[in-house]
């Protein structure tokens, strides 16, 4: 079938119609807004990163509560926790707020606190601090000699696992302690020095906390 001139010359028009109605639109640049939408891809690696994580939790939950304190870890001896709080706290309240500093820790313990003087023993109040406990509130007083050596009086009620005891010794690591436990009151008086002279800056502490002068 063949094609007569006229019908060819009017399909040419209408493509050179065509042709400059269109090819603007062609040649115009690509909006922005179609590089920012996601790719259907990236839900499907955003659902596997949350089910990788997830599982990686759940085993990794049994050692956190292993790892975690137990109660009997949080109950230790009064030695090893007078011990830990030497090595770990620091000055609260200075020495020169002595009188609110007796009176804070004593209403706080629901005790009359009694500060020793160990001046004699070549020791200085620096203050104390009010610290938590397994079974409530404990009080620390913290002395220290001319060449920095530091020492940490300890006090707090019973324990449930601490009976009665006479002054008895402990090593915890680097830090020597003499502690006791006499009616109402635990003591431990902690400090990496000699033994021999902790042995008698405790001694001390004692009978002034018995009533002793």
């Amino acid at each position: 079938m063949s094609v007569r001139p006229e019908d060819e010359r009017a399909f040419a028009e209408q493509k050179a119609m065509l042709k400059r109605a269109f090819d603007p639109v062609m040649s115009e640049p690509i909006p922005a807004r179609m590089y920012l939408r996601r790719p259907a891809w990236l839900d499907y690696a955003r659902a596997a990163l949350l089910v990788s994580a997830g599982v990686a939790i759940g085993l990794a939950l049994p050692y956190f509560r292993s790892a975690a304190p137990t109660p009997a870890a949080a109950a230790a001896p009064l030695p090893a926790r007078a011990a830990r709080a030497h090595l770990v706290y620091s000055v609260e309240v200075e020495a020169k707020e002595h009188d609110h500093l007796v009176k804070w820790l004593s209403k706080r313990l629901g005790l009359q606190l009694k500060v020793p003087v160990l001046a004699t023993e070549g020791f200085e109040l620096l203050g104390g601090r009010l610290l938590p406990g397994a079974d409530g509130p404990v009080a620390q007083f913290m002395y220290q000699d001319a060449t920095g050596k530091r020492l940490t009086l300890y006090v707090t009620r019973p324990g449930r696992n601490d009976a009665t005891t006479a002054f008895r010794f402990a090593q915890e690591g680097p830090v020597s302690v003499f502690y006791w436990i006499d009616r109402d009151c635990g003591y431990a008086l902690s400090g990496d020095i000699e033994k021999p002279l902790l042995a008698r800056v405790a001694s001390s502490v004692y009978r002034q906390l018995d009533g002793e002068k």
